[in-house]
């Protein structure tokens, strides 16, 4: 029989019990026992929600992310939090986000906050990371507590465990050396707290380990493949069976490295790799356990389990009991559970799995290959109907948009002037000065918002009262803007659940979960529309929202949109056409959208694309087919305006230098994009790329409660200016304020329009 396990579950809960149970902790409304408690909670209700499975991941739950937790295992703190004496989950806290618990007052006293951990995309995920930080002299000393914990809980519980590590070489590519040091140098001294924590999980009972190394499926020089050789070598000491897990893509050249490796299993993703199943089995010594990824780990959609079937069925005679079952990933990244859904689209449900039942699908998928199709006959007959009717359903396919697509050429995607024409008509009417200042786009989600929001969901009030609610906040965001000083403002985005949600419910093609909640990062939600069918733009989505805010003052007023390729990126898009047709119809509604804008009135509009770089292939030969359509389909959204209209678009979170070419493509008016964590790290690429428009790069680290000095302000400006001309330079935060409270926003804000007020005075 084939073994089934799980490479990862959602840690957040059905509804979102560890983001409300951080949240309290670090207000100070709760203590810490209270959010162990909680954690343990969600775990024991995770195991049990991965029943009948015959190995469950064990350590695959955080407190905010399982890239930090690494650093604490193997001891690798930054040097700004070494010395601090309080308890180690505020310390972990303090790196993931500057600050632990509010109201502690020996903490506060001690030490206050501390600039945060660089934080990053987890591969071409939307899940965000907490960057390692190496020196030359980096040292590393276990503490395997956490994890150890958390195995003897999951024994205690009847749980057939398999703890979860990410593994050496993947940590080391992750992380970043502060002082240019070669990571790959700190190997020799990473590799004993690696085979002493192994040793420590194998003398604690764990006959199995998940040893995570996802960059086995990017491009590997012949240095990082013999340091595969030289880890894998070193930690095959017997104390534990190894299970290297790759993920998110195939293996490729890496095949031959992965299937010489002395280790007991590999799992490889069978969604991105099938056509590498045969191969693996071909290479691996005789006696290894295969492990295949069969059900999607990323996305929402059933899986075709008769098609599985049929080229399983070969696999399981050729390995037997060698065979293990897993989606293709971490379920880190989809819905804890459909069973939350009571008013999602009947038809559309029965389309769709969330973590729970995906693993029921694997749990099906063994059962067949172990004992006959005969015996799951009514499961799979479900399956059928369900892959057939969304096969067949006239709502996925639109013609009128398929003909749009269609007539798409070269010249939506191009502005009638160059940079240079457009920049002088811009600066004519907009009369800026220097280091203009503006924001993201967003403001403070508050507890009134959220009410109104509810009451209008519910019933509770009506549209109209809804509207009033909406336009009393917007006027607030205003007024606060203006008593500021800033120089552009924006509407504040009151009327806004998500950025990609509150577009989705909009547009034709789209449907939404209840409770579909996915992390993205600490206690950061978001719920991703599902993108079924083709997609249309019905009516005007934020013309009215923006123009009342114009009406309500006489400084330039910004109009925000979500470009098409961070709509797709963060959506749960269809899986039956290419991604780049879907963005190009994403693109054609958004366009219209934008002239819509236009029309009213509106001088400026940002168009964001947060998760330009997330879609990036992981490997570097696959880029540029990626970009050519992502930026094509930015510039079809944005180019159809006139000279005197400023586009803006927002960048954040991610590595960019080694795809500039790819931005300055864009041909945006003013780029705005984050350097406040990575320390400006992103303005060594103008050394050598003379950007040619305007860029803000963000000086406010929004994801921390820290308050960013006018001082700090001015000195990361200056660093700017090193590079970018002053007058192509704006001053901004890194991204929406939303998830900030106005007690943090208005002293923030006010320390950066004194840095700019400074600069200009300076120059």
């Amino acid at each position: 029989m084939a073994t089934t396990h799980n490479l990862g579950f959602p840690r957040i809960g059905a509804k979102r019990e560890l983001k409300f149970a951080l949240e309290s902790y670090w207000k100070g409304q709760s203590s810490q026992a209270e959010l162990q408690r909680a954690g343990a909670e969600l775990r024991a209700r995770h195991w049990r929600n991965q029943a009948g499975l015959d190995l469950a991941p064990v350590g695959d739950f955080a407190f905010y992310d399982q890239v930090l937790d690494m650093s604490f295992t193997l001891g690798n703190l930054p040097a700004r939090v070494s010395g601090f004496h309080g308890d180690a989950l505020d310390n972990y806290f303090r790196v993931a986000r500057g600050r632990s618990a509010a109201g502690a007052g020996d903490h506060a006293a001690c030490c206050g906050g501390v600039a945060a951990g660089e934080m990053t995309k987890w591969f071409d995920t939307n899940y965000h990371y907490i960057v390692p930080e190496f020196e030359a002299g980096t040292q590393f000393t276990l503490d395997a507590a956490r994890l150890l914990a958390q195995l003897a809980e999951a024994q205690a519980q009847g749980v057939a465990a398999k703890p979860v590590i990410i593994g050496p070489l993947t940590y080391l590519a992750l992380g970043k050396a502060k002082d240019g040091a070669d990571k790959l140098s700190l190997l020799p001294r990473l590799l004993p707290a690696y085979a002493q924590l192994l040793a420590a999980l194998g003398a604690a009972g764990a006959q199995w380990v998940q040893i995570d190394e996802p960059i086995l499926v990017t491009e590997l020089d012949a240095t990082w493949q013999d340091a595969f050789r030289t880890a894998y070598q070193h930690l095959n000491t017997g104390a534990v069976k190894l299970l290297l897990a790759t993920y998110f893509g195939p293996l490729r050249d890496n095949l031959p490295l992965v299937a010489a490796l002395p280790v007991q299993g590999v799992h490889l993703d069978a969604i991105n790799a099938r056509d590498e199943v045969e191969a693996l089995i071909a290479a691996s010594p005789a006696e290894r356990v295969i492990s295949l990824g069969v059900v999607n780990g990323r996305n929402i959609w059933k899986t075709d389990l008769g098609a599985a079937l049929d080229w399983l069925e070969p696999v399981a005679k050729r390995l037997g009991a060698r065979l293990w079952l897993a989606p293709s990933c971490s379920l880190l990244h989809v819905p804890v559970d459909l069973e939350s859904e009571h008013k999602l689209d009947a038809e559309i449900r029965s389309w769709l799995a969330f973590a729970v039942q995906k693993l029921g699908e694997i749990r099906i998928l063994a059962a067949a290959l172990a004992q006959g199709r005969d015996t799951v006959a009514p499961e799979l007959a479900a399956n059928r109907a369900a892959i057939a009717s969304r096969h067949a359903s006239t709502r996925v396919n639109n013609p009128a948009v398929k003909a749009a697509v269609a007539a798409i050429t070269p010249e939506l995607g191009r502005r009638q002037s160059p940079f240079a024409v457009r920049a002088a008509k811009q600066a004519a009417v907009l009369n800026l000065p220097l280091y203009p200042t503006t924001t993201i786009g967003s403001f403070p989600q508050t507890k009134e918002i959220r009410l109104a929001r509810s009451a209008f969901k519910a019933g509770n009030i009506d549209e109209a009262a809804y509207t009033l609610a909406m336009q009393a906040e917007i006027e607030h965001s205003v007024r606060e803007q203006e008593a500021l000083g800033l120089d552009v403002l924006v509407h504040g985005e009151a009327e806004r659940n998500d950025m990609v949600e509150y577009f989705g419910e909009q547009l034709d093609g789209y449907v939404f979960s209840q409770a579909g909640w996915v992390q993205s990062y600490g206690s950061r939600c978001v719920k991703p529309p599902i993108l079924f069918g083709d997609i249309s733009r019905p009516k005007a989505m934020t013309v009215a929202w923006i123009s009342y805010a114009a009406s309500l003052t006489d400084k330039p007023m910004k109009g925000m949109l979500t470009g098409p390729v961070t709509i797709l990126n963060w959506s749960f898009v269809r899986d039956d056409q290419p991604r780049a047709l879907t963005c190009y119809q994403l693109a054609l509604a958004i366009r219209e959208e934008v002239q819509d804008l236009e029309k009213a009135g509106v001088g400026i509009i940002q168009i964001d694309e947060a998760a330009l770089r997330e879609g990036l292939p992981l490997r570097k030969s696959q880029w540029q087919d990626y970009l050519d359509w992502a930026v094509e389909s930015f510039r079809i959204t944005a180019n159809g305006v006139k000279d005197g209209t400023q586009i803006h678009t927002h960048m954040c979170y991610s590595e960019f230098n080694d795809i500039i070419a790819a931005i300055a493509n864009m041909d945006a008016d003013v780029i705005t994009i984050e350097t406040s964590r990575s320390d400006m790290e992103l303005l060594d690429v103008f050394d050598d790329f003379n950007y040619p428009n305007q860029i803000g790069p963000g000086v406010y680290d929004i994801h921390s409660p820290n308050i960013p000095s006018e001082a700090h302000i001015v000195a990361l400006m200056q660093q700017a200016a090193k590079r970018i001309p002053s007058e192509r330079l704006w001053v901004n935060p890194d991204c929406g304020l939303k998830t900030r409270q106005w007690s943090e926003v208005i002293p923030a804000l006010t320390n950066l329009v004194s840095a700019a007020r400074a600069l200009r005075a300076a120059a």
